[in-house]
């Protein structure tokens, strides 16, 4: 349908907000596409000065987080071309970045093998809120919809799956049967279902989240969590 050809090295992060693509890139730049108009961009946002790693619009399609290897993190309203809010107290780069449907305003964001911690923040007031060292580097956040919890996944050295409740940040699972970093992640869209993608050329599908019906996350500690596991190796 499309080919844009706007980027001077790698892209290594997209993210859609209704029909305009954002995608980061090597080249330290944030481009708006639009599907609807004839240009290869319509907007590039500049702050970063390292590769942007990570991208990711909030649900109410206002703010658009970015994280870099720079060690920054970034918010971006709908219409900056630089950014509104920066967080500096990551010590890596940061793939790993989500926000909370639960919350309006709330950002969570993991960082690299140096930095190992997940971060909350308030970008509505601009406030740091917590931090939690994980002990491993962080490669993916996604938050339930159902329930106020998150999921994140892990390279060096453990490459694990932790689904956490949140505010507490209690652990209610370790997943584990990844042999290598767990780079890739996504739920499904009803919610109950997550799918991870490893350097051990596995997808392993973990059922980890209540129905939305459900709103209760009581039956995830009662079941072992390696019985949820259907691997699918190339």
């Amino acid at each position: 349908m499309r080919t844009m050809e706007s980027h001077r090295m790698r892209v290594g992060a997209l993210a859609w907000n209704s029909s305009l693509l954002s995608s980061g890139s090597r080249d330290k730049n944030i481009l708006h596409h639009d599907l609807r108009a004839p240009e290869d961009y319509v907007s590039k946002l500049t702050g970063h000065k390292s590769e942007v790693c990570g991208l990711k619009w909030s649900y109410d399609n206002r703010q658009l987080a970015s994280g870099g290897n720079d060690n920054k993190l970034f918010v971006w309203n709908q219409h900056s071309v630089q950014p509104v809010l920066k967080y500096t107290e990551h010590t890596a780069a940061m793939k790993a970045i989500a926000w909370s449907p639960h919350l309006h305003g709330l950002l969570a964001s993991g960082g690299g093998t140096a930095d190992r911690c997940i971060r909350f923040w308030n970008t509505t007031t601009n406030t740091h809120l917590s931090s939690m060292d994980t002990g491993s580097q962080v490669c993916n956040l996604v938050w339930s919809k159902n329930v106020n919890e998150l999921v994140s996944t892990h390279g060096y050295s453990q490459n694990q799956i932790i689904v956490w409740r949140y505010p507490t940040m209690s652990k209610l699972a370790t997943l584990t049967g990844h042999t290598f970093r767990v780079l890739y992640l996504a739920i499904s869209p009803d919610g109950q279902t997550i799918v991870t993608g490893a350097g051990d050329e596995t997808l392993r599908f973990w059922n980890v989240f209540p129905s939305p019906k459900s709103q209760s996350s009581d039956s995830l500690s009662s079941i072992g969590a390696t019985s949820f596991v259907r691997s699918y190796i190339r």
